[in-house]
C-alpha cells in the first residue's frame, strides 16, 4: 500500500511539473475584456444559474463532464479562440486544437498559460490533473500526457465550459490582440 502511494505521488508530481512548466513562464494572466483595470468579479451562484445553461452550470460550477461526441466543439474546425464561458478569459486557440478521438475538444497547449490552473483530481478512483480557469475558477476538463508533439499534452476540455469566438469576431468582441495568430503563416 505504501509503495502504491509513493508511485501515485510521483506520477501526480510529474504531471503537475509538466503541466505547470508552461504556466510558470513570465506572462501574467490575461483578464477577460470585460474586466476593468484587470479586475474580474465572478458572478454570484444565482447569477450564474441565470446566465448559463443547466449543462454549462453543472460542468463549470459542479465539476461535471459532458458526453463525448455529443457536444458543441469536439468537431469544430473553424479558426478562432476558445474563452471561458463564465468570464470570457482567453484559454485556447484553434491553432493548437487537434482530433484526439476522445469526443471532446482537445488542445496541445493553452493560449494563455497564466489563465490555466491545475489541481490533482483523485475522483472516481483515478489520479488525473484537473484544469480550471484562473479568473472564474470554472472546471474546464483535464490534461493528460498522451498528446502529440510539440508538447505531448492533451488538454481535454468540455465544450460546455468554453465559448468559441471565430477570427471574424475577435476584434469586435475585444480579443483583437489575437488576430495576429491567424494572419501569420506557419506555426505558433
Amino acid at each position: 500500500m505504501h509503495r502504491f502511494s509513493l508511485i501515485t505521488m510521483v506520477a501526480v508530481l510529474s504531471v503537475w511539473m509538466t503541466v505547470n512548466a508552461g504556466a510558470l513562464d513570465s506572462r501574467a494572466p490575461v483578464p477577460p475584456p470585460s474586466a476593468e483595470d484587470g479586475d474580474y468579479a465572478k458572478p454570484s451562484r444565482a447569477e450564474l444559474k441565470d446566465m448559463l445553461t443547466p449543462l454549462q452550470f453543472t460542468v463549470t460550477q459542479q465539476d461535471g463532464t459532458e458526453r463525448p461526441f455529443n457536444n458543441e466543439y469536439w468537431d469544430n474546425h473553424q479558426e478562432g479562440i476558445y474563452v471561458d464561458v463564465v468570464s470570457g478569459e482567453p484559454l485556447f486557440s484553434s491553432k493548437d486544437k487537434y482530433e484526439s478521438g476522445t469526443g471532446w475538444p482537445s488542445f496541445t497547449r493553452a493560449l494563455e498559460p497564466g489563465n490555466i490552473v491545475t489541481h490533482a483530481d483523485r475522483s472516481y478512483g483515478m489520479v488525473r490533473t484537473e484544469v480550471r480557469s484562473r479568473f472564474a475558477d470554472s472546471h474546464l476538463g483535464h490534461v493528460f500526457e498522451d498528446g502529440p508533439a510539440p508538447t505531448g499534452l492533451r488538454y481535454c476540455m468540455n465544450s460546455a465550459a468554453l465559448r468559441f469566438i471565430p477570427v471574424s469576431n475577435l476584434a469586435k468582441e475585444g480579443y483583437g490582440e489575437y488576430l495576429s495568430l491567424f494572419e501569420q503563416q506557419g506555426e505558433r
